[in-house]
């Protein structure tokens, strides 16, 4: 039994000899017989593509064979969602919003906080009416305390599996697509939780955040010269506790509570002595929380990289923790019990995912939280389990042998420990009425929604198993009829494809050996010379895809709806230019550039037109197209015309054109009284024009309008043009400003005269301008220039880094290595055709510009700000998008994640002045548009480069700027 491909070949075998021309119908038939037939009597094992007829593998065996209900839809089953007897309600992962479901869980177990926040008042009063709740009115809580006392409620009696808390994450702002450090969101949400409930009235409800979190410690210093000790008092909430270079959580807890000494250049002022000393300072205990947070910092900033690392070394802690001897005032009842461990899997700290194990403070057994999934462990035992071996670390560090009522991790990075009592919680928080009214709404949604999506299955099944009954009726009757011919306008297509493809190679030499020999006389034809380097290959994927659509119109592959037109139409969009469409110019003629097409001989381009007939056929005696040849000399007579208007300007403006000997106001020359003026910018377009004429329209116009008020006064004075303006003017003498206004078209004629006061023996020089200075224009010039380096909005500055205090000249001034002749202009590199030039607007030829107008110098007018404070940006600077009212915390961070240099340890100075106070404004500290800032980074620890399991990141996060945490 022959496969489908030998049966194809089989069949068209004979197309490779015939030609199109000489198809029989003793041909098709033949390919009927080989091909077609086998299908219809079920010889072949598989449906043919090209077959309608072939009635085997379209799915037979599926409907004749056994069926599954599950086959005929796509819904689980609703049951799959429901909550399973005496177990946790989950939380849907939002994205990246794992680090705050651990947390709600470890909340909502902590069965003092939920009764708390269950007698928080709430604005549900105004919701609920007298007989329940409104049916037509969604519930959506106001403030936090009422979003997490509905998800409380919804954790603690829903019927669903999991539930979504988009509300809560929504409310604080937070962005659910990027993960964020978990400690840190703790530390802020119970800050802002403290807030809000400490303006509630029921004492149980205002204190609860300091009775169950709260504890208390001294800083303490002691001097050694006099024995004085001073005391610092703080509340904790967590400890936070170094694990680098420790393997035991008591280890941690003794060195965050172990003496420091001050000495040397870190002495204490002693206020008794009134002189600095040596001094020792150390932590002391003074109260304990109820529930104690002990946040290990595994996430630590790395002052080397300017990123934060993972430590992923393994910490071991105990179920049972006395805290008796690490506090100051003994006897008490310090011994505290495991009640959560939170656990980061992954070795990076800007990645990975957070679960909690948290123990049930009623029944005294462990849960594995892990967003919508929750596991119960077996014997009422901590079991980190698989957590630990997710992500192999960097030291290959074995995990340490534990001993009974002990653990170690090296992905823990909070432990929660509850101060143990001899009595145990046995009642259970009640749900308020109110909030249990709307968990019983929500339940009732729920089980509505497992209502319909039950009646949806039965309702696939029950069509699923009537299309079954029908399918296995149509089965019955098959085979459908045979076909006995197949098309003949097909079949002689089918035979000219196989047969050039068959002979491609060998028309491929054959052409190669044509293009050798001279074409003689008029008999040859033009070609593409890109198409002539790429024909073979074009050929190729053209047969392709007309052998592709042969076998389409013999037949499309059962059960397949493409259609015809679209798929030419999606083939049409992809495709480039056809073979000899290279040599069309725009007006679809044979276009004038001799240099992209060649001359072939009259059998090569027989040989080429077989595999693309429709290929654009341009004789040797064809004309190049006319309209193409009117444009190319008016072009050419354009550049003829500019390059003698650039010589002929050139020649009368030669010093003008070259800098060279020009007129200085600080110096006024001897030989003259008046000097003119006109705009910088005019003098650098024409620069540009005469430079390259061919690529440049002519400049027609001075534009002096520019540097004019709406009165028509000067804005300039005197001085301020011997200064900071000098960049927007250029001077000329009264010789080429008789050229100019023969050249140019002149707006305005603005001069500056020196005049001599006294009769005899002057003594006083004075320097008057014609038209006169606008006093009015020039101080509201003044303001606003001043205004908008006070309150500029995403202005770019330049952040330099110093090595060793050193600065190499030609970086700082670059400006003093270009000679007097070599402007920047000329450093330019070419630009190509069509590349827009921001002073110009471009003709349809993409290489011939406008003219200039008066619109240009107005708009120049507008910039001369920016425009003279221009810094041309040096090796070592980076370039910073900043604000006037940014502060300089705020820029330290952008500095960080240029340089990779921690804020604390950027030097940042600008004109000699140091930057350090981190909350002014960068408006109020001086630093304006185009300034230049000098970075001096502190050296960094190198301890931290010998560190073997720290896992190396690549950017720091953005922190919570802009959520509710921080109050916005």
């Amino acid at each position: 039994m022959a496969p489908r491909l030998q049966l194809e070949k089989a069949a068209w075998r004979w197309a490779e000899t015939v030609r199109p021309e000489e198809v029989s119908q003793e041909h098709i038939e033949t390919a009927y017989r080989i091909w077609l037939e086998p299908c219809i009597r079920g010889v072949c094992r598989r449906n043919c593509k090209g077959n309608p007829n072939c009635l085997v593998g379209i799915g037979e065996h599926i409907w004749l064979g056994e069926i599954d209900e599950n086959s005929f839809h796509n819904i689980d089953d609703p049951n799959c969602e429901r909550r399973k007897k005496n177990s946790f309600v989950g939380l849907t992962n939002l994205g990246a919003t794992c680090y705050v479901n651990t947390f709600l869980q470890v909340w909502f177990l902590n069965l003092e906080l939920r009764q708390a926040l269950y007698l928080c008042p709430s604005t549900c009063s105004d919701y609920v009416l007298g007989d329940g709740i409104q049916e037509e009115k969604d519930y959506e809580p106001q403030t936090i305390c009422e979003h997490l006392q509905y998800l409380f409620a919804l954790l603690q009696n829903s019927n669903r599996r999991y539930i979504d808390p988009s509300g809560f994450v929504k409310a604080l702002g937070l962005d659910t697509g990027q993960q964020q450090d978990a400690q840190e969101f703790s530390k802020l949400f119970m800050s802002l939780l403290e807030d809000t409930l400490s303006k509630q009235k029921n004492p149980d409800v205002r204190n609860i955040v300091q009775q169950q979190f709260c504890g208390e410690y001294a800083y303490v210093t002691v001097c050694n010269q006099c024995g004085r000790e001073s005391k610092l008092l703080s509340k904790f909430y967590e400890l936070e506790l170094n694990i680098q270079g420790h393997k035991q959580l008591t280890d941690c807890i003794s060195e965050f509570l172990k003496e420091e000494k001050l000495e040397g250049d870190n002495r204490y002022f002693c206020e008794n002595c009134q002189s600095k000393q040596n001094a020792t300072r150390k932590i002391r205990l003074l109260s304990l929380p109820c529930t104690l947070n002990l946040q290990l910092m595994r996430f630590v900033f790395d002052r080397q990289t300017g990123h934060k690392k993972k430590l992923n070394t393994y910490i071991g802690f105990s179920e049972i923790l006395d805290m008796e001897p690490y506090v100051e005032h003994k006897g008490g009842s310090y011994v505290y019990e495991l009640s959560a461990v939170l656990i980061h899997r992954g070795v990076s700290a800007y990645s990975g995912h957070y679960i909690a194990h948290v123990k049930d403070p009623q029944s005294g057994e462990w849960y594995k939280f892990n967003d919508e999934d929750i596991e119960k462990m077996e014997g009422k035992k901590l079991q980190l389990g698989i957590e630990e071996d997710l992500e192999p670390s960097k030291s290959q560090t074995r995990k340490p042998k534990c001993g009974k009522g002990t653990h170690c991790s090296r992905n823990a990075y909070m432990l929660v420990y509850r101060l143990q009592t001899q009595e145990k919680p046995n009642t259970a928080v009640q749900v308020p009425a109110f909030l249990q009214e709307l968990v019983d709404r929500d339940n009732s949604k729920f089980e509505e929604w497992c209502i319909e999506m039950a009646e949806m299955r039965k309702q696939s099944v029950d069509k699923g198993k009537a299309k079954h009954e029908e399918v296995k009726e149509l089965y019955q009757r098959l085979p459908a009829g045979a076909v006995k011919a197949l098309c003949k306008e097909c079949v002689v297509e089918r035979c000219r494809v196989l047969r050039l493809k068959n002979q491609l190679n060998e028309d491929y030499k054959t052409v190669n050996n044509l293009l050798k020999a001279a074409v003689k006389g008029n008999d040859g034809f033009w070609v593409g010379k890109s198409s002539l380097r790429s024909w073979r290959q074009l050929a190729l994927e053209q047969l392709d895809e007309q052998d592709g659509d042969a076998e389409q119109s013999n037949g499309k592959m059962n059960g397949s709806t493409l259609n015809k037109d679209e798929s030419k139409e999606e083939r049409k969009e992809e495709e480039e230019l056809n073979f000899n469409e290279d040599i069309l110019c725009p007006h679809g003629e044979l276009c004038i550039s001799e240099n992209e097409r060649r001359l072939v001989s009259k059998e090569a381009w027989s040989k080429l037109q077989q595999y693309f007939p429709k290929a654009p056929e341009f004789p040797s005696y064809k004309e190049c197209c006319s309209q193409c040849k009117i444009l190319e000399r008016e072009g050419e007579e354009n550049e003829a015309l500019h390059k003698m208007i650039a010589n002929e300007q050139k020649t009368s403006l030669p010093n003008l054109f070259q800098d060279k000997n020009r007129p200085c106001l600080s110096n006024w020359p001897e030989d003259t009284d008046v000097l003119y003026i006109v705009s910088q910018f005019f003098v650098e377009e024409w620069r540009k024009f005469v430079r390259k004429p061919t690529r440049c329209s002519p400049v027609s116009s001075v534009g002096n309008s520019a540097l004019l008020c709406p009165h028509g006064g000067l804005m300039f004075t005197f001085a301020s043009m011997t200064k900071e303006d000098s960049k927007l003017i250029a001077l000329i003498w009264p010789s080429e400003w008789q050229m100019i206004q023969k050249l140019f078209v002149v707006d305005h004629v603005i001069k500056i005269m020196r005049i001599e006061v006294g009769d005899v023996n002057p003594s006083e020089t004075q320097y008057i301008s014609e038209p006169k200075l606008c006093p009015e224009c020039r101080e509201g010039l003044l303001c606003q220039q001043q205004r908008d380096l006070r309150e500029y909005t995403q202005a770019t500055i330049y952040v330099h880094k110093v090595v060793d205090n050193k600065k190499v000249m030609k970086d700082s001034a670059p400006e003093l290595n270009v000679s007097s002749s070599e402007t920047e202009e000329d450093k330019e590199e070419a630009k190509p055709d069509g590349e827009k030039d921001p002073d110009f607007n471009q003709s349809n030829g993409g290489t011939k510009r406008q003219k200039i107008s008066h619109q240009n110098y107005i708009a120049y007018q507008k910039q001369v700000i920016r425009r003279s404070m221009r810094h041309r940006k040096v090796r070592g600077e980076k370039a910073l998008l900043v604000s006037a009212n940014q502060t300089l915390k705020e820029l330290k961070i952008q500095i960080m994640h240029a340089f990779s240099v921690a804020p604390f340890d950027q030097n940042l100075s600008i004109d000699g002045k140091i930057l350090s106070d981190d909350c002014a404004t960068l408006g109020t500290l001086g630093v304006i548009p185009e300034s230049v800032i000098l970075l001096k980074a502190d050296e960094p620890i190198a301890d931290y480069a010998a560190m073997d399991d720290v896992m190396q990141v690549c950017m720091p996060e953005e922190g919570f700027k802009g959520t509710g945490l921080l109050g916005h």
